[in-house]
This record gives structure tokens, C-alpha cells and sequence, in this order.
């Protein structure tokens, strides 16, 4: 019994701290190029710098860095504004050896991240998950 007791309190103490974190952090990426042209993983970190946040990709040794604004999700409305660790949602802009893009990703029930993005004069959009480290 105490086992079970020690391990939902553990459980609900990780969850409540991932929920606080808002897209601050280290995660492991999976995801899909533009119009289901093949998968790929890497790593993602993302920090607050000031009232952005600063994002940094490595998939397949290529390095992607963006600049991210977030959003918080309140009553079913997004309110913009400065980073934040309430922020539930994050647009980013970025660029890659002369490429750009943007992405749009939402926080998740169960603390993954789950977006779209695409690159400068694409049609198609690739989706990627992020899973907190």
C-alpha cells in the first residue's frame, strides 16, 4: 500500500512540475518531414531569454536555431505576451544554412509538446512531438 501511495505522490509531483515548466527545457524530437517525406529524431532545448525564447534543434547533426513567442492557454483563450512558465503554446521562427520556417507547437495533457512546421515556400507542413528529458 505504501508503495503504491509513494508512487502516485511521485507521479503527481512530476507531472504538477512539467505543467509549471512551460516549454522550458531539454526534449527528445520525433517527426515528420513536409508531406510524409520521411522521419527523423534529435533534440530540442529550449530557454527563456527575456521576453522570447531561444530554441536550438539538432537533427541528423544539423543545427536549427530559433527565436519562439509564447502563449498561454486560459478558459479556452490564448493570451500573448511575454515568455512565461504558464506559457502552453509557442510559435518560433527559424533558420537553418540560409533555410527559415516556423513552427506552432501545444502543450499536451500528458506534458509532450505536439506541433507543425514548414520551411520558407513549402505547401506541405511536417509534425513533430517533443518529450520532456
Amino acid at each position: 500500500m505504501f508503495k503504491i501511495i509513494t508512487i502516485t505522490i511521485t507521479t503527481l509531483i512530476t507531472l504538477t512540475l512539467s505543467a509549471l515548466a512551460g516549454p522550458e527545457g531539454t526534449f527528445t524530437v520525433r517527426g515528420t518531414n513536409p508531406g510524409g517525406q520521411g522521419e527523423y529524431s534529435g533534440t530540442v532545448s529550449v530557454r527563456q531569454t527575456g521576453q522570447t525564447y531561444s530554441v536550438i534543434w539538432n537533427v541528423g547533426g544539423v543545427k536549427y536555431t530559433g527565436t519562439g513567442l509564447g502563449a498561454e492557454n486560459s478558459r479556452g483563450y490564448s493570451t500573448m505576451g511575454p515568455a512565461s512558465s504558464s506559457d502552453s503554446s509557442i510559435a518560433i521562427s527559424y533558420i537553418s544554412d540560409g533555410t527559415f520556417g516556423l513552427a506552432y507547437y501545444v502543450e499536451q495533457d500528458d506534458g509532450t509538446w505536439r506541433g507543425i512546421w514548414t520551411y520558407g515556400g513549402a505547401d506541405k507542413i511536417g509534425t513533430e512531438v517533443w518529450t520532456r528529458r
